[in-house]
């Protein structure tokens, strides 16, 4: 269920409205949403459920969070009576721009997107194709964060609808995003655990919400680099605590932007900050997790070894989740989950 259907009060209306983007969606990038698929390889002799976003729309994971936020817009847009169109921003470094890009291009709705100065050529360029508006963020010294991120903030606090994967900028990011749980729930009922790579955060938040709803008592497992790991410092920090409603009071001392400057050849889940820490968190306690750290050579020697046995083109970001599953090697009778989540540019 999708709290946009909710609000929506009309399930006619919704239902052919849901279709019509689809398609306008499909228009854009090739082909709409589809279940994807879901199987099991023996990854570096190990037993373990694949499930594969790659070739999603756009990619990624990614545009089932923005088809969600779009479809909250239109059901707002409908309520409201029309009227001039604000507009969108996000703040990103590659699938999530994509993503947001093509679901904004589908409904022809403006969008801009702040890009780090090394953001992906590939990227930049697909970008420029689907008509988004570009904006490069350098690095200002003395100032603490993604410079990305904070254009995007003074962006929105002028009036631009946030339009990314960061819960706590827009909460309706994780609605389309639950969809991954709901489908990977049904799909492999008997997972004890499922290692998800984390940037922001929302796809952990979003694919725990979606396995808790689908009935799956399967542990989160939160997996991020050596290069940028501020989730798990702040599972450190929460604990020292006594728990996570002192932390939620605390938070300046409990996340905060990862320094030097964040790198892996995962780069897609080099956020400064997890933002949806608490969230992530929660869901990690609650379900019997913990967080993972992978050192760097692990990160491209699982992409390969997950490439290899899978035949998936998929990227060092989006087998990040492998990578932590190898790292983390839990005993031999679990039966683990990853998720692989963006395809190789």
């Amino acid at each position: 269920m999708l709290w946009s259907w909710v609000e929506s009060g009309d399930d006619a209306w919704f239902v052919d409205r849901v279709g019509r983007l689809d398609a306008a969606v499909a228009e854009v990038d090739g082909h709409g949403f589809q279940v994807t698929p879901c199987s099991d390889a023996v990854i570096n002799d190990r037993l373990v459920t694949v499930k594969d976003e790659t070739d999603n729309v756009s990619g990624s994971h990614k545009a089932r969070h923005t088809f969600g936020l779009m479809l909250h817009l239109l059901v707002r847009e409908r309520r409201g009576g029309g009227g001039e169109r604000p507009p969108l921003a996000i703040a990103s470094c590659g699938n999530a721009a994509v993503a947001a890009a093509v679901v904004a291009a589908a409904e022809r709705w403006p969008i801009t997107v702040y890009v780090p100065v090394d953001a992906e050529a590939a990227v930049v360029t697909r970008l420029r194709e689907l008509g988004a508006r570009i904006e490069s963020c350098p690095r200002i010294d003395g100032e603490e964060g993604d410079p990305s991120y904070l254009r995007f903030r003074e962006a929105v606090s002028e009036g631009a609808v946030p339009f990314g994967c960061q819960g706590p900028d827009n909460g309706y990011t994780i609605d389309g995003g639950r969809t991954l749980g709901y489908e990977l729930a049904e799909q492999a009922p008997d997972i004890d655990r499922v290692y998800v790579q984390v940037g922001g955060g929302a796809l952990a938040a979003s694919v725990a919400q979606g396995l808790a709803i689908g009935g799956s008592s399967a542990a989160l497992m939160a997996v991020q680099t050596e290069g940028c790991a501020p989730l798990a410092r702040a599972w450190e920090r929460t604990a020292e605590l006594g728990g996570l409603d002192e932390a939620r009071r605390q938070r300046s001392s409990v996340m905060w932007p990862w320094t030097p400057t964040p790198s892996s050849a995962a780069t897609g889940i080099l956020d400064d900050e997890t933002y949806d820490w608490a969230a992530v968190t929660e869901a990690m306690a609650t379900s019997g997790g913990h967080p993972v750290v992978v050192p760097e050579p692990e990160v491209t020697e699982a992409c390969e070894a997950g490439r290899a046995a899978t035949g998936i083109n998929v990227s060092p970001t989006g087998s990040a989740g492998l990578a932590g599953l190898l790292c983390d090697d839990p005993p031999a009778d679990t039966k683990p989950a990853v998720l692989f989540t963006g395809a190789q540019r």
